[in-house]
């Protein structure tokens, strides 16, 4: 797996986050108010709520606005019906992409997205025309400071690691959707703090293209996480530290 360029993406995504705080918390609310409907309103027993709720505590959003948004989830208060869809696309250059949306009226977010990928030279796709192309994973992030990297093996591998990437900067432990919350309470239990956790689509392979165009792709993407009901965005797109830096310099 091209790890680092996962990790990139990731920082990447932080950094808009932090750019639009408002459309973050919507975003946010709908994530755990679908989580909550799909799997209940326990975190210790839904993975996907517990890890909606944390990114909203990371984003230091009210105790209350996530308890009304879990409760509305569970149908303990009234709001709004909304859906999960999943569209998958290309972008220029064929750059795989799946956008995760979460919506109330499935005919306006696909008309926002046709709109979307025709204007920046991209297509919509037919459902699984991409997704064979990522898998589903647990992806841990770890600062690599001051920690053994044999212990760190020994811990994520018993407790149902697939794949450890060790660099000087990073540490990326990668587990099936089944086996991430035994990685994480193994990691808690031996009070080694992550940077970053979370179910993710991860590329089976990453596609370079050229700078500029890896920047066309860039806006793209930003574009479509803009759009209300877009949760989040997944490429096989490979990305540097160095091209990020070129894109943010440029905004």
């Amino acid at each position: 797996m091209a790890g680092h360029s996962h990790w990139a993406n990731i920082k990447h995504q932080k950094k808009k986050e932090d750019r639009r705080r408002g459309k973050l918390f919507t975003k946010l609310v709908r994530e755990i108010t679908v989580a909550a409907r799909h799997g209940g309103g326990d975190p210790e027993f839904n993975v996907q709520l517990r890890l909606a709720i944390d990114r909203a505590k990371d984003a230091n959003m009210p105790k209350e606005n996530i308890e009304r948004a879990i409760k509305r989830g569970t149908g303990e208060l009234e709001g709004v019906d909304l859906e999960e869809i999943v569209y998958e696309g290309y972008a220029r250059n064929g750059v795989a992409l799946l956008v995760h949306t979460v919506t109330d009226n499935r005919n306006r977010t696909a008309s926002d997205l046709r709109n979307l990928f025709s204007d920046r030279g991209g297509s919509m796709a037919e459902a699984g025309a991409v997704m064979w192309q990522f898998d589903r994973k647990g992806y841990v992030a770890l600062e690599p400071d001051g920690l053994d990297e044999e212990r760190i093996f020994e811990i994520a591998v018993e407790a149902g690691a697939e794949d450890i990437e060790f660099s000087d900067d990073l540490i990326e432990i990668y587990a099936a959707p089944d086996q991430f919350t035994n990685v994480q309470k193994a990691l808690e239990e031996a009070e080694i703090a992550t940077q970053d956790a979370r179910l993710t689509m991860v590329p089976k392979r990453r596609l370079r293209i050229d700078d500029d165009e890896t920047l066309n792709v860039m806006r793209l993407i930003d574009a479509l996480e803009y759009l209300d009901d877009v949760q989040e965005v997944h490429s096989n797109l490979e990305l540097t530290d160095d091209i990020i830096a070129k894109y943010e310099g440029a905004l």
